[in-house]
């Protein structure tokens, strides 16, 4: 059974006007908790790590009536169990940081698993108010969820939304704001341990009792021993005297069940909420997430579909971005270039060269690359707001296994073809150590949108209207080289073993507009940042080398340099400007284009016309091959060697992809030769 806390008001804090109204949102993944954020904060919320952890902080600034808020979106976790980073980080935020209200965003489709995190958050001391989101999505499926019900049945206020139409968010914050100032009744009705182990809580409450460390309560930390929370049982060993420890730590030996009756204490609690509120529809009656995943989730039509949808990208990448992209090669660099030229006709030449050849060829060269990014960033957007990302994971689990991997690592690696950084660093989600080495070894080869903006700025000057086939090709060198190698390195490395997969379908839902934006957004403007600041200073050193000593490229330190290694270059038919550009991609991928910018200085003349003009498409073919799986950039190299621990996983992985690269290369161009 459950009982309630005695019916109390919330204390209003001291002073509650004076500052922001403090909201923490709570939720487990895929309940649209991130879309609420969004919502709420959009461009005034702030990105970045919890103080010593790498897991993202993040947090945003509103207001509503007047009233100013202040919400910080915590890691999406399935329970409050200190069995991860991300769940560590939820409860203690919570219990230390004491905020006004906690939103716990809950799915109404989905509502029994949703609960189990509620059942967690109701007895710390911050209020709860729950927002019963995606009720359009419930409907959907055929599931009617009575809000007046569920709100009875918990004791704490329970708004129903839709946050993808805005629908219940006006309510929401009312009813946020009334229970942070106390105007609201609060009384929580809590799940209770199952009945046999009750006296066995109350024995460990009674030995902990005056020395539970600060700010838990003792109901709190005995409940959490028994579950065999790994940090409180790691606080109370240390709190306590060592003979109340041995005595604490006796009676958890004599009931090592004791973790199953609390969680079935929940999952009783839980029932009788669903059973209470929910109504679901009739046996045989199937809803439209079911009807989709026929085809989906299938392990062949899955494919297929999952293969059209990545072709489709690529088609509307170039039917849309590739001309914007020549758009904005005439209408910026070039007419910019022309006016620095213009402008600085009478000053010495240096100056000229710096801002037409350095600055504007290279760097601006690099930002036409934008429209691309743009369609690739909400393309993803789009397929992981509607849920589609899940499946793609699910009908690649089998190809995963082939190289010793499951589903879940098909989600970090899918997150590669918009970055290798997030990528790795989206490897925590896989539990096993090995299966987790493996995807950051294979993460650099999916071809991130970087590399995928030098194909596109080259593969339509070379390949013309076979430029879309081409680049698929390219797609699919990169994923069959990652399962081939992925396959070497698990035999060799890891003995073959193989890593069991469990994971969530999210139900399908419609896409929020504003969320997709703001991922766009985003990450567009990191990419703008990264071409304003690291892309313009190896633009600016780039042409530096490739000037000095005696203002002659072919006499340049540079030109020295990449001559150095023209011999290897030769071999997959690249001159030593082309290699130099190769190099310049380990500070960034786009630093290629920015490098030819600089190099050629073509004026007038198009960057993408003269390289065209210039190489065989052979050598253009080659050096595709080469970019597609050369060593990653700086900044992946820095997140490998991060999440890895070591240095000798990131060498191995630097020298792996480039004798992979350099031996594709030379292939690549030998036979290109031999056919043409």
């Amino acid at each position: 059974m459950s009982t309630c806390h005695p019916l109390q008001k919330v204390s209003p804090l001291p002073a509650l006007q004076e500052r922001p109204i403090l909201v923490a949102l709570a939720g487990q993944p895929n309940v649209g908790k991130s879309t609420l954020f969004n919502l709420l904060t959009g461009l005034h919320q702030h990105v970045g790590n919890w103080p010593g952890k790498t897991v993202e902080r993040k947090e945003g600034d509103f207001s509503f009536n007047g009233v100013s808020y202040r919400l910080v979106d915590l890691p999406g976790t399935y329970s409050l169990t200190a069995n991860s980073p991300e769940e560590l980080i939820a409860r203690e935020f919570i219990l230390r940081e004491r905020p006004d209200v906690v939103v716990a965003v809950v799915d109404a489709a989905t509502l029994e698993r949703s609960l189990y995190l509620v059942a967690e958050l109701l007895p710390l001391p911050a209020p709860v108010v729950v927002a019963l989101n995606m009720m359009d999505v419930a409907r959907q499926e055929g599931i009617q969820v009575e809000p007046e019900v569920l709100q009875a049945a918990l004791g704490v206020p329970v708004i129903p939304m839709s946050a993808t139409r805005g629908v219940g968010v006006q309510e929401l914050l009312e009813t946020v704001e009334r229970m942070a100032r106390g105007d609201l009744p609060y009384a929580p009705r809590l799940p209770q341990i199952r009945p046999d182990h009750r006296e066995v809580l109350e024995a460990i409450e009674e030995r902990i009792a005056g020395y539970v460390p600060g700010p838990y309560s003792g109901d709190w930390v005995a409940l959490k021993l028994l579950e065999g929370d790994p940090e409180m049982t790691r606080m109370a060993r240390e709190a306590l005297p060592p003979e109340r420890w041995e005595e604490v730590h006796a009676i958890l030996r004599a009931h090592d069940d004791a973790q199953v009756a609390v969680a079935s204490g929940r999952y009783e609690w839980i029932g009788r909420m669903v059973r209470a509120a929910v109504t679901r529809p009739r046996i045989g009656q199937i809803g439209l997430t079911e009807r989709l995943d026929r085809w989906a989730t299938h392990p062949f039509w899955g494919l297929v579909i999952l293969a059209g949808i990545l072709g489709a990208v690529f088609w509307l990448t170039y039917t849309v971005g590739a001309p914007l992209q020549g758009l904005l090669e005439t209408a910026l660099v070039r007419t910019l270039a022309e006016g620095a030229r213009d402008l600085l006709s009478g000053a010495p030449a240096w100056l000229s060269g710096l801002l037409a050849d350095g600055i504007i060829g290279g760097a601006g060269a690099v930002l036409t690359f934008l429209p691309i990014l743009v369609i690739f960033f909400a393309a993803m957007a789009f397929l992981e707001d509607v849920g589609y990302m899940a499946r793609a994971a699910y009908v690649m689990d089998g190809l995963m296994h082939l190289i010793g991997l499951h589903g879940k690592s098909f989600l970090p690696l899918f997150l590669g073809f918009g970055c290798n950084v997030p990528a790795i660093l989206g490897t925590r989600v896989i539990e096993s150590r090995r299966a987790r080495l493996l995807t950051i070894l294979l993460a650099p080869l999916v071809p991130c949108t970087a590399r995928m903006a030098v194909v596109v700025f080259l593969a339509p000057a070379f390949f013309g209207p076979a430029a879309p086939l081409v680049a698929w090709g390219l797609v699919l060198l990169s994923l069959a080289t990652l399962a081939l190698v992925g396959i070497a390195l698990n035999r060799a490395l890891f003995q073959g073993r193989r890593s069991a997969f469990i994971m969530e379908l999210p139900l399908y839902h419609l896409p929020n507009g504003r969320t997709i934006a703001l991922s766009v957004w985003e990450r567009s403007w990191a990419f703008v940042r990264k071409a304003g600041t690291v892309i313009l200073a190896v633009s600016v050193v780039i042409w530096a080398l490739s000037t000095l000593p005696g203002g002659d490229v072919e006499t340049s330190v540079l030109a020295q340099l990449g001559k150095s290694l023209e011999p290897v270059g030769r071999l997959m038919g690249l001159d030593w400007r082309l290699t130099v550009a190769l190099l310049s991609s380990f500070i960034a991928k786009e630093n290629s284009i920015a490098t030819m910018g600089v190099l050629y200085r073509t004026g007038e003349e198009g960057l993408a016309d003269f390289l065209a003009a210039t190489y065989s498409t052979a050598t253009a073919l080659a050096f595709l091959v080469v970019q597609v799986l050369f060593i990653p950039c700086m900044a992946t190299v820095a997140a490998i060697r991060q999440e890895t621990g070591a240095w000798r996983w990131t060498v191995f992985s630097i020298g792996l992809l480039l004798g992979l690269s350099l031996l594709a290369g030379t292939v690549t161009f030998q036979v290109a030769m031999l056919v043409k």
